[in-house]
């Protein structure tokens, strides 16, 4: 009883720190791809945005990777749960900066199936 619950705190804690380094990951994206539009200072410094925002990206990624797979001992798992952390960093940023609105049927509805997805990559063993 005592291992088993060591177990599932150990994989929980791996669980959250892959879901922070996505997080971090996607956040980095955002701002690597999209600040040529949100600011004009960046619109010509496609070198210097890559090596800003592209090296934490990476590095971010990379340990989510790792964390993600000690938990769920699983690629896939990691791979849909980067996937799943760019509808939470996306939507909330461009609402934010862009000024556009998440609220549209067609983005809750993408927003709703990744938290789905994600869901299913969490719990379902």
């Amino acid at each position: 009883m005592i291992q088993k619950l060591s177990t599932i705190v150990d994989n929980n804690y791996y669980m959250i720190l892959a879901c922070i380094c996505m997080f971090g990951g996607q956040f980095c994206v955002w701002f690597g791809t999209n600040s040529q539009i949100i600011w004009e200072w960046w619109s010509d410094k496609p070198l210097l945005s890559a090596v800003v925002w592209g090296i934490p990206a990476t590095l971010f990624f990379w340990h989510g990777t790792k964390y993600g797979y000690i938990a769920m001992e699983e690629l896939w798992g990691p791979r849909f749960l980067g996937f799943g952390m760019s509808y939470l960093t996306f939507p909330l940023l461009t609402w934010y900066l862009a000024h556009e609105s998440m609220f549209t049927a067609k983005t809750m509805l993408c927003v709703m199936l990744s938290f789905t997805i994600m869901g299913i990559q969490i719990f379902w063993k």
